[in-house]
């Protein structure tokens, strides 16, 4: 079935882990055998040719830069403008896979409704066709000023998540706690000027109800689980759920370890020996239809290239191909054909026409 991936660090892999995702899968790994620098080395399950098997023709790439001040122990960058040139050499690479026929950049209606027409068009072998990609920005810290934002919509930026993990420039994140100032607010203006989309991915509980309630352009959670199914102030309470519900969300499940179940001790855990399957995915898909009422609000942000490999995933998956799995999953818990597609790509679709109408 034809999939869509709303959450993927494709140039954070190519540009920090040197990852060449035109290569085959088992090759990049075998590059990275013995390597220890960074978790994951040696279990990457994505890349283009993997993308295609697994018929998945649209994504939502990232761009990823993180400012830290002299007091934040997290990894990053030491100033602004630093985080900015990095996010403009990702934009290199992404340019770059397109000239190459991997990636076509999607920015409104028309260039997704035309990649629609051209991926789904069985005259034409999938190897050959380049993969769509909506570009996202995850954490607004490599944003100079807010006004930055008119140029990075110039070069396609379409969907914004101000913070990112612990305190940010803009908004603070995972771990952190307390609302946006000033600048948060003004990014938040800028955004509504031209009509990108809010990604409430990664916002702390203050910035969270703050962005809800002074944002009134598109709100979506590109990769975000149940915290009622995983403890972690990472995922969104079922308050925080509903009323994404009531803004029109869709939410992508993703396939991190320690978002989909309690107990997860990196470094220690394995999926195997935490019972770690697909199905436990589905129940935090099943959490959200069960709020919502129906099926119309949930999609795929797997997140499967995002600093994590296969050591730290359901052990259904091999590569990101196996997302197709989830039909199977789904059907035999009850749902419809209709709302399978609609969980495999569907609401995503009936997200972004609405959004970009």
């Amino acid at each position: 079935m034809f999939t869509i991936d709303a959450h993927l660090d494709l140039s954070m892999n190519a540009m920090e882990w040197n990852r060449n995702l035109r290569s085959p899968i088992a090759e990049i790994n075998r590059r990275e055998a013995g390597k220890t620098d960074l978790p994951g080395r040696g279990n990457a399950s994505v890349c283009f040719e993997e993308l295609r098997r697994g018929n998945i023709g649209l994504v939502v790439a990232t761009q990823l830069a993180r400012y830290v001040a002299p007091d934040n122990p997290l990894s990053g960058w030491h100033s602004p403008e630093q985080a900015w040139a990095h996010t403009q050499g990702q934009l290199a690479w992404y340019r770059a896979m397109e000239e190459a026929g991997e990636l076509t950049q999607i920015t409104d209606l028309p260039s997704l409704e035309a990649h629609l027409t051209y991926w789904n068009d069985p005259l034409i072998a999938q190897a050959e066709k380049p993969i769509g990609y909506i570009l996202s920005l995850e954490g607004a810290d490599s944003l100079v000023t807010p006004d930055y934002v008119e140029r990075a919509y110039a070069y396609g930026l379409r969907a914004i998540g101000p913070g990112h993990y612990g305190p940010g420039r803009y908004a603070n994140g995972t771990n952190a706690t307390g609302k946006m100032g000033h600048l948060g607010l003004d990014l938040l203006k800028k955004m509504a000027e031209f009509n990108l989309i809010l990604d409430a991915t990664h916002l702390c509980d203050d910035a969270f109800w703050q962005a809800i309630e002074k944002y009134d352009g598109p709100i979506w959670a590109s990769h975000n689980n149940c915290r009622a199914l995983a403890d972690h102030n990472r995922q969104f309470s079922d308050e925080m759920l509903r009323e994404l519900l009531s803004r029109g969300a869709v939410i992508g499940a993703v396939m991190d370890a320690w978002m989909i179940i309690n107990g997860w001790e990196k470094g220690k855990s394995t999926p195997e020996n935490m019972g770690l399957k697909l199905e436990r995915v589905a129940d935090h898909i099943d959490h959200i239809c069960q709020l919502a009422g129906n099926a119309e609000h949930v999609g795929i942000g797997s997140d499967l290239d995002g600093g994590f490999g296969r050591e730290q995933c359901p052990y259904d998956i091999e590569t990101i191909a196996d997302l197709q799995k989830f039909t199977g999953i789904l059907e035999r818990r009850g749902y419809s054909q209709a709302d399978v597609a609609n969980f495999m790509h569907g609401n995503w679709l009936r997200f972004l026409r609405r959004a970009w109408a």
